[in-house]
């Protein structure tokens, strides 16, 4: 502890609550800047108000907008500088509230990992430095910048739903964020701070759509349990459910003047319902298939609907009568927009087309053409000049809607694009994309301006707020993100790959890194800096794992494009391709000699390799399905094999003939390890076992039965006497090799564990988990140790041979350096 922590620390509550809640403002009403820059420069101080139950997060951040005041300006030590420093250390903060709201004890390492940068100012460094020795506890001490750092676009991430996120929309004064999930809730958000205000629970399906009225008092949502809600949104409560659907509830719309809602299902129909009363006021019945979506005129005096019928239909609102149907598309049509006079209605469709409708007539003015895959999105400027029309085919299209002609294509997406809105002012366009990315675009010259990079899944919708300063994305990764469309480029950039990170390794000496990368390179890294060194390009598709020979020399990696490549890891030089294979690699294995490569493939062979030379010596054949893993025995005298035919197999590697197969069991083996004297051998099972079997005579010893979902993978201690295994149903589990029992299960983590690796005195276990963290266990005490959150599920993990060293490889392409601080003994 520092002297602030010991002085806070030996004081009554009620003065450590005064003191936290009084000091900052305190010193910036007297003037005492200096002061103030020390305090919210300390890390003892940070801890403290983080932490009493009375301040936490949100109040903390609040501490740095005091210097923002106009009058602070004219103080005499006002430092434009120091207040640099503040405002990125605010930023870090912010970006890291949705994680050390749960976990606090991750105030250390989210700092680092957002402000470890080169072009740091020097206060940040030294700030940095007395995190390192204020910070008593263990912890995960990142050694590079790897989480988004401040100064960017992205001002927060708002994180809780437990399933993608259907919906979002913005009250009208721009005060909360409604998002509605797939995980059967609604949250409302306050946007100023990022916390969530409450939960909207009720919903026994999916949440699919979510409207609020004009006076932003109440939110009525749509769901798969075919019923609606509404919600009062000043104190969460639920006010009535609107029944009637007989299908799943599609989208649902709000008249203008807030009386009326207007819901679409999947039952053929749409209903109208009084707000004030919950009462159904009538059916609008005429469709021939599911209603997608529905609009409301600006007059709310009409509605329209979509359907997969391939047709529109018009309705009175103040009858239920049907007025016309607007017929011409081939296909499903997605979705309608509307005029803001009101006049004409532009459809999307499964088609590939959009049409232009006259409302007043019912007739189609025109058909915009020139999409090669069917339009999932459509929005018109608010002067109702342009149209912008978002495709499957990766494109937007801006289109003049007083004579149809394409104005120009948005080219840059790299999948389809999901939804486009446009900001109040007419002159930006905002795409999102399955690509993960949102796009800005400049709607006057059709260039793109930038791209907003930070979701880990496809991003399905989009809203943007009445000033038209921040836009507010909703994905399949389960966040929202709010960013600042007004704000610079970024300052600070990331090293690491463009996509996600299948494998990492670590040179026998310690000294190097080597991930691969869906990106289809493999990048080398200086393991003691987190340095990047070099790149390795030449594969033409993903690069799936990497292995290195034992004496650090040599590096051979697998891909997709049916080959392994053998490169000099100090030439950087490629060495040679090994080919012959006629679908993608899946596994590779190195002899302890380092002389020879096993390859295993998804065309049901083995292949076995000169290293020296890169000739094939034999192809091992036996197997009827898609190999999955491969493993050598330790003296370099055994294959092992597992397979999707659900066999293992044990081969000869002198003479490449199979000495044996393993049966009895009936499920695809996930991986695959051999303990340290060879003598056995471990299957990771997707039926949610382990078997052990002796491979001297090829008997099945124990089963490890534990595991409720999927084994993932699977580890021996370096003693040979403890097996741990890693498993979808979020657990590892540890077991005792002599047995076959289990002796603990190692709970913490929220999603799949995908990865695993012991220390190398035994004493540690790293995981990497689909909830974004890695996690230091003490295998004697059963405790976490230490947990560090990125930014997409983490995929890949390794442990150097100093034993504090961690390496592990994220959904995002990032790369995490992190080093053990403080570790403790088992002794």
């Amino acid at each position: 502890m520092g002297e602030f922590a010991d002085k806070l620390a030996a004081q009554s509550p009620a003065f450590q609550r005064a003191y936290l809640g009084s000091l900052v403002p305190n010193l910036v009403k007297s003037e005492n800047l200096e002061k103030y820059y020390q305090t919210l420069t300390d890390f003892d101080f940070l801890v403290a108000k983080l932490h009493h139950p009375e301040f936490g997060m949100q109040r903390l951040i609040e501490d740095y907008d005091l210097i923002d005041r106009e009058e602070t300006l004219n103080y005499s030590k006002y430092n434009s500088e120091k207040v640099r420093c503040l405002k990125l250390i605010q930023g870090a903060l912010r970006l890291s509230a949705h994680i050390l709201v749960t976990d606090k004890q991750q105030l250390a390492s989210q700092l680092h990992g957002r402000l470890l940068h080169q072009k740091m100012p020097n206060d940040i460094r030294l700030f940095l430095a007395q995190i390192k020795q204020k910070t008593t506890t263990p912890w995960l001490c990142p050694l590079t910048l790897s989480l988004t750092p401040p100064g960017g676009r992205l001002l927060r991430t708002l994180k809780g739903h437990t399933n993608s996120v259907s919906s979002v929309a913005i009250t009208s004064n721009g005060q909360q964020v409604i998002s509605a999930s797939h995980d059967k809730t609604l949250k409302v958000w306050n946007l100023a701070t990022g916390e969530e205000i409450f939960t909207l629970k009720g919903h026994y399906f999916s949440v699919n759509a979510v409207a609020i009225t004009p006076n932003g008092q109440q939110v009525i949502s749509a769901s798969d349990d075919k019923t609606l809600k509404v919600w009062n949104l000043a104190t969460g409560e639920e006010l009535f459910t609107l029944k009637g659907h007989h299908q799943w509830v599609n989208t649902v719309a709000v008249t203008p003047n807030g009386q009326q809602v207007i819901s679409a299902s999947d039952d053929k129909t749409l209903k109208v319902w009084n707000l004030a009363t919950g009462e159904e006021l009538f059916t609008l019945k005429g469709h021939h298939s599911a209603v997608k979506t529905v609009a409301v005129t600006p007059n709310g005096q009409q509605v329209i609907s979509t359907s997969d019928d391939k047709t529109l239909k018009v309705w009175n609102l103040a009858t239920g009568e049907e007025l016309f149907t607007l017929k011409g598309h081939n296909s499903s049509v997605n979705v309608v927009a509307i005029t803001p006079n009101g006049q004409q209605v532009i459809s999307a469709s499964h088609d590939k087309t959009l049409k232009v409708w006259n409302l007043v007539t019912g007739e189609e003015l025109f058909t915009l053409k020139g999409h090669y895959s069917w339009v999932n999105a459509v929005t018109i400027t608010p002067n109702g000049q342009q149209v912008i029309s978002a495709s499957h085919d990766k494109t937007l299209k801006v289109w003049n809607l007083v004579t149809g002609e394409e104005l120009f294509t948005l080219n840059g997406h790299y999948f389809s694009v999901n939804a486009v809105t446009i900001t109040p002012n007419g002159q930006r366009v905002i795409s999102v994309s399955d690509d993960q990315t949102l796009k800005v675009w400049n709607l006057v010259t059709g260039e793109e301006l930038f791209t907003l990079k930070g979701h880990y899944s496809a991003v399905k919708t989009v809203a943007v707020t009445p000033d038209g300063q921040q836009v507010i994305s909703a994905s399949h990764d389960k966040t929202l993100k709010v960013w600042n469309l007004g704000m610079g480029e970024e300052v600070f950039t990331l090293n690491g790959h463009n996509s996600l990170v299948n494998a990492v390794a670590i040179t026998p000496n310690g000294q190097q890194v080597i991930s691969a990368s869906h990106d289809k390179t493999l990048k080398i890294w200086n393991l003691g800096t987190g340095e990047e060194l070099f790149i390795l390009k030449g594969h033409n598709s993903a690069v799936k794992t990497v292995a290195i020979t034992p004496n650090g020399q040599q590096v051979i990696s697998t891909s997709g494009d049916k080959t392994l490549k053998v490169w000099n890891l100090a030439t950087r030089e490629e060495l040679f391709t090994l080919k012959g294979h006629s679908n993608s690699v899946s596994a590779v294995a190195i002899t302890p000699n380092g002389q020879q490569v096993i390859s295993a493939f998804h065309n049901k062979t083995l292949k076995v390799w000169n290293l020296a030379d890169g000739k094939e010596l034999f192809t091992l054949k036996g197997h009827y399905s898609s190999i999955k893993t491969v493993a050598v025995t330790p003296n370099g005298q055994q294959v092992i094999s597992a397979s999707d035919d659900n066999t293992l197999k044990v081969w000869n590697l002198a003479d490449g003939k199979e000495l044996f197969t393993l049966k009895g069991h009936n499920s695809s083996v996930n991986a695959v390890t051999v303990t340290p004297n060879g003598q056995q051998v471990i299957f990771a099972f997707h039926n949610k076992t382990l078997k052990v079997w002796n491979l001297a005579d090829g008997k099945e010893l124990f089963t490890l039965k534990g595991h409720y979902s999927s084994v993932k993978t699977v580890t021996v201690t370096p003693n040979g006497q403890q097996v741990i295994s890693a498993s979808d149903d979020n657990t590892l589990k540890v077991w005792n090799l002599a047995d076959g029992k289990e002796l603990f299960t190692l709970k913490g983590h929220n999603s799949s564990v995908n990865a695993v690796a012991v220390t190398p005195n035994g004493q540690q276990v790293i995981s990497a988990s689909n909830d974004n963290t890695i996690k230091v266990w003490n295998l004697a005490t059963m405790k976490v140790i230490a947990t560090f959150t990125g930014e997409s599920y983490i995929s890949c993990c390794a442990v150097a041979p100093d034993g504090v060293t961690i390496v592990a490889g994220e959904q995002s392409g990032r790369v995490h350096f992190l080093r053990v601080e403080k570790t403790v003994s088992n002794s």
